[in-house]
């Protein structure tokens, strides 16, 4: 197991250098403040929001409100971990290094290679949605076009310079963000009756239509649900840290600003849709819930201007997945931990692992259209829960190294979980709690075992591999000492 250095009398110096991974440095560093602010702000902004809402809200009525506030709750837990571990020792690896670290190297291996593999899965699930959009826009034009138009466009963008990225994902986080925010002004106002052609609708659609629980917990279950997954994303804020001006400070301000504003966005737009429509509305989920909103206050072409800002949102994903793809491979491969000829960096940007990750997320999307009920359905199923499973990895290493750098470099911790270890433990309970909850549905309880099956695939052939290295260790002195008597 890896130890961090020893503690120095000297101040954290803000360049990353401290506990950096291998070749870490040789990453540009064209990230800026405000890139790493908006990155955290608007990460997690995506089509779980937007789109998939619509199912939490059909399952766990107004009660949605209390999931998307406890998965919220679990979720500012997470970012402050990771922004702790972050402030400590920026890595473009983040948590994988971290585990790597703290828990030994087949722990940083299965980690990082699963998010990996969640990340070019999703890249492809965000091709496809997208492409959707634009097919819905002009019909006829294929789809297959569409996705790749969208993977060569952000493909590139992620081989030029970083602060190309950061400054794609700034303007598509700024837009999603100011979308929220005029729906919650706008919803806010027509609760309040001051909205002109709204009435003040009450308390009716939280209390009636079966109360504020129609499914009882059941519901609420299958709510908390769809609204943990809805939160996946937040990760990217901690690798592009590694890339940015000061890191240290970076994440840190990104992290404390980010934190509550992500919950209120989640939690307020919930409540301004259940208290506007009743919750049985079919427009919810055949629209959406933003739409079917906009189109209560009958606001003109609400449909178009929604899907213009869900394209965006997917766009933004599809952007950002291949970016923390791309880093998270290379960290990997840097740590010795994948193939060796992905490792080169050309202009401070890792282009083999762009390029890899681009290509692995197309794959994904051709295996969409081949086997749509098949292959793809699988793969998504394998990384339906993958999310809990980093969070799970995030805690228990955040234990493991907020104990050591208390004790060896207690000056590094310029982020601080609360009340540690008590808040950390009950953040963990609350993710194995959730994994729990997941059989007691029958598609939720696929995911966890196709998720268990990746995790465990991939903790064997890490375990295996630090055996290896292991002994290749124990083997290399032994053989000097050979040599040297003979």
């Amino acid at each position: 197991m890896t130890r961090i250095p020893a503690a120095s009398s000297a101040p954290p110096r803000d360049d990353g250098a401290l506990g950096q991974a291998p070749g870490d440095k040789d990453l540009s560093h064209g990230l800026k403040q405000r890139h790493l602010s908006m990155i955290a702000l608007g990460g997690v902004i995506g089509a779980g929001l937007f789109v998939g809402s619509g199912a939490g809200i059909a399952a766990a009525g107004p009660g949605i409100v209390l999931a998307y506030a406890a998965s919220g709750l679990l979720v500012m837990l997470v970012m402050r971990m990771l922004g702790e571990m972050a402030a400590a020792n920026p890595a473009s690896g983040t948590f994988s290094v971290h585990a790597e670290r703290s828990l030994g190297p087949w722990a940083g291996f299965t980690v990082g290679w699963m998010f990996w593999v969640e990340l070019c899965v999703g890249i492809a699930v965000e091709a496809i949605g997208a492409a959707h959009i634009v097919v819905s826009w002009l019909p006829s034009t294929p789809s297959w076009m569409w996705v790749l138009i969208f993977m060569a466009v952000f493909c590139g963008t992620n081989l030029a310079a970083v602060s190309n990225f950061g400054e794609f994902e700034f303007w598509f986080a700024a837009l999603k963000v100011g979308a929220i925010g005029l729906f919650l002004v706008l919803g806010l106002l027509a609760i309040l009756g001051v909205l002109p052609g709204s009435s003040a609708p009450g308390a009716d659609n939280l209390t009636g239509h079966g109360g504020f629980l129609p499914s009882g917990t059941d519901g609420l279950a299958a709510g908390l649900l769809a609204s943990v997954f809805a939160y996946g994303g937040l990760e990217t804020v901690t690798i592009a840290a590694a890339e940015s001006e000061q890191p240290v400070r970076g994440v840190a301000k990104a992290v404390r600003t980010a934190m509550w504003r992500i919950a209120l966005f989640y939690v307020g737009s919930m409540l301004v849709v259940v208290t506007l429509i009743p919750w049985d509305d079919k427009s919810i989920t055949e629209s959406g819930p933003y739409v079917a909103v906009l189109d209560y206050l009958d606001i003109p072409a609400a449909g178009q201007i929604m899907n213009v800002i869900v394209l965006i949102a997917l766009l933004s994903a599809m952007n950002a997945n291949i970016y923390g793809a791309s880093r998270m491979s290379y960290s990997l491969v840097q740590r010795g931990e994948g193939p060796r000829f992905l490792g080169k960096v050309s202009g401070g940007v890792p282009r083999l692992t762009v390029l890899a990750s681009s290509a692995f997320g197309f794959f994904a999307v051709l295996l969409s259209y081949w086997w749509p009920d098949t292959v793809f359905k699988w793969l998504l199923y394998m990384t339906g829960a993958a999310v809990l499973v980093v969070w799970a990895f995030i805690a228990v290493t955040q234990l493991t190294m907020r104990r050591r750098l208390e004790r060896e470099e207690p000056d590094r911790l310029v982020v601080r979980m609360w009340w540690f270890p008590y808040v950390t433990v009950v953040a963990l309970v609350g993710i194995l709690a959730t994994l729990a909850l997941m059989l007691r549905e029958q598609d939720t309880r696929v995911q966890l075992y196709s998720t268990a099956g990746l995790t465990l695939a991939l903790a064997a052939v890490g375990y295996a591999r630090q055996r290896v290295m292991a002994n290749r260790k124990r083997l290399i002195p032994a053989q000097a000492d050979e040599s040297a008597e003979s």
